[in-house]
């Protein structure tokens, strides 16, 4: 990762939860997650139905997430618009696997694919 991201990157900081916080706030839901790298703000990709992390970049500046799922350790740069590789984080690195995705389970509408960005 570049110098002048290093300083967008606190590897101390814990995710805010294991979901959506906007989402969990609205009692929407989402189809993957992603965890900003400077504040821990976990949010909804841009293909779940509100886009919160894309929002989330906008209100804040906060350019650089990570994939808050299973097994994934990339970065993206809302900046430059590329994936990045970036250094550990604070665990947890993902959300609970037995979480479901799309989740949470009980708010996922029957036809979440028709609502979804592709």
């Amino acid at each position: 990762m570049a110098a002048a991201l290093a300083s967008a990157v606190d590897v101390d900081v814990p995710p805010s939860g294991t979901g959506c916080a906007d989402c969990d706030e609205l009692g929407g839901w989402w189809v993957h997650l992603r965890r900003c790298a400077t504040c821990g703000h976990v949010a909804c990709c841009d293909t779940s139905p509100a886009q919160h992390a894309t929002a989330h970049y906008r209100a804040t500046g906060h350019r650089v997430m990570r994939s808050f799922e299973p097994g994934e350790d990339w970065f993206w740069d809302y900046g430059t618009e590329q994936v990045l590789e970036g250094p550990h984080l604070a665990a947890p690195l993902s959300r609970p696997p037995e979480q479901t995705s799309p989740g949470p389970a009980d708010r996922v509408p029957a036809d979440w694919t028709s609502l979804i960005h592709r």
